[in-house]
């Protein structure tokens, strides 16, 4: 007795990750996106010009080696783009007062926002990390708070690009990856 053809296993249908589609981008697309998560222009071509990449390991190391060779003009432009992040709407007065005043003083010195990377801090403790971050790195000379500020950009560029490749959206600073910048940021193409 002969048997008929077996059935072929059951294939899902191809789905393209959010890499695949980074890499098939448009270089103006994928420069765009790349400016959501740190807004630096030359960076993000750098990133762009130099896919596909195999994984999001290949595309994270090579984000590290475009930020650490930020030009002075190149943070400067990057931390143009960063602002202090809305807090919730519960938050005291007095927080939003004391995180202005801090920020101020931070921005007197050094003239550009405060960036850092918040990474795990837990959202109830992120009022007071920032602060205590503002607090401390006042006492940085202008060349210190430059390394500083230059990896803090490093830091939030990399989260930003996982959030996005993971399919959390646009390279905004939301979820688990936050940072000093504004949560409202639009995503490209809005």
């Amino acid at each position: 007795m002969t048997r008929g053809p077996t059935l072929p296993a059951h294939r899902l249908p191809y789905l393209p990750k959010p890499l695949d589609a980074f890499n098939a981008a448009h270089a103006d697309e994928a420069c765009a996106l790349l400016q959501h998560c740190l807004r630096s222009l030359r960076w993000a071509r750098r990133i762009a010009d130099h896919r596909p990449y195999p994984d999001l390991g290949s595309l994270l190391a090579a984000a590290d080696e475009a930020a650490y060779d930020l030009s002075p003009a190149d943070l400067a432009e990057a931390l143009a783009g960063e602002s202090l992040p809305e807090l919730p709407e519960d938050t005291y007065s007095a927080a939003h007062m004391a995180l202005s005043a801090a920020n101020a003083a931070y921005e007197a010195k050094f003239g550009h926002t405060f960036v850092v990377f918040l990474g795990d801090v837990p959202p109830e403790e992120s009022l007071d990390h920032i602060l205590a971050g503002i607090r401390s790195r006042l006492a940085n000379d202008p060349e210190e708070e430059r390394v500083m500020a230059a990896e803090e950009l490093r830091r939030l560029a990399r989260g930003r690009l996982t959030d996005f490749l993971r399919g959390a959206g646009a390279c905004a600073p939301a979820g688990p990856t936050r940072g000093m910048s504004s949560p409202n940021a639009s995503a490209p193409g809005t």
